[in-house]
């Protein structure tokens, strides 16, 4: 067992096995990643908002859980009884009016290019795809909610009884390969330090953008405003591209109800979420290592797509971001942070 000895004191070759290690573990858990992700998810969001909650009111910290947990089982109850076939109506309303839309494009000639061209380009083949795509995922609701419902439990119990899950996995700590949890309670702490403050931020902003949106389309007076509100924040998800992918319908929606002026105003409202976004929400809420260039955000969302699927445009960022943190890349601003009267402060 010379050569285990030798590993455990070689920290990088150390540290290296054990990530490919995780990597090679999440890979075969691959078909329930749903549920991995969202019961972290629901663990991190329950812990900030204890921990914001505590800082202002003394009260029992499991209380503060049963509490928020029962809210968020009164949300579900009236958005499936109350607003789901509500959306379900104005979802099918909005794929009427772009369907009618295609097929009687209106007397401006600009429109009529368009459709003409989408017609030639044989557009119906794609949407064949994108049918039997929305088929397939309808297909798997039921196993998502699945998982949803299992995360939610998962999170409720991991939040009631979180001294004893600590107390209890600190004990594989001093076991005989104590030196692989000591490694991946390293892993999982720069993973709650990255990916989930980058998620929190972006569920932020995608909140914030859905509000100033609505605003907006309901000002202008657009139908389905429900539907189009839960399109928005689920597109605010996906950094950068979710607010450029969700302009194409709002811009084809805007033209059926004002025309050319309704298409101009979303335009300024999309630039002007943009710019919030970009200058405002962004430096605030994330670290300035997230501030990656539009290149690397398209090509890292393009990648996660492929290998992660449709959460890989949600958590792309966030895992990438967590590789940089666990490959201590730094920017010139991190670099300065670092140095004070020419000596390097010591970093995790």
């Amino acid at each position: 067992m010379n050569w285990l000895e030798k590993l455990k004191e070689n920290d990088t070759a150390r540290r290296v096995l054990v990530f490919v290690l995780l990597g090679i573990v999440l890979y075969l858990l691959r078909s329930m990643i749903d549920l991995i992700l969202l019961t972290f998810i629901f663990a991190f969001l329950v812990t900030r908002l204890e921990n914001v909650i505590l800082k202002r009111v003394r009260v029992p910290r499991k209380l503060i859980v049963i509490v928020l947990y029962s809210l968020v089982a009164v949300f579900l109850y009236i958005a499936i009884v109350h607003f789901l076939p509500i959306l379900i109506e104005q979802i099918s309303q909005l794929v009427d009016s772009l369907v009618k839309m295609y097929n009687n494009p209106s007397d401006n000639t600009i429109v009529q290019w368009v459709v003409g061209f989408l017609k030639e380009s044989n557009i119906q083949k794609y949407l064949q795809a994108g049918v039997d795509f929305i088929i397939a995922s309808l297909s798997g609701i039921g196993s998502v909610g699945l998982s949803f419902f299992l995360a939610l439990i998962l999170s409720l119990f991991f939040s009631l009884e979180k001294e004893r899950v600590t107390s209890f996995t600190g004990q594989f700590l001093t076991s005989k390969v104590g030196f692989i949890f000591k490694e991946a309670a390293f892993f999982g702490k720069k993973f709650v330090a990255t990916f989930g403050v980058v998620l929190e931020a972006q569920l932020m902003i995608a909140l914030v953008n859905t509000i100033i949106t609505t605003i907006a389309l309901y000002l202008m007076d657009f139908p389905q405003l429900l539907s189009l509100s839960i399109m928005v924040f689920v597109l605010g998800l996906i950094p950068v591209a979710g607010v450029i992918i969700s302009c194409i319908p709002l811009v084809l929606i805007a033209y059926t109800v004002g025309g050319f002026q309704d298409v101009i105003y979303i335009l300024i409202t999309v630039v002007i979420v943009h710019a919030i976004e970009t200058y405002i929400l962004n430096p605030k809420l994330m670290s300035s290592k997230t501030n990656l260039p539009v290149f690397y955000t398209f090509i890292i969302l393009i990648f996660s797509e492929t290998f992660f699927g449709v959460w890989g445009l949600i958590v792309g960022i966030p895992v990438f971001v967590f590789l940089l943190d666990i490959l201590e890349v730094r920017n010139a601003d991190d670099l300065k942070k670092r140095t004070i009267f020419g000596r390097k402060k010591k970093v995790d």
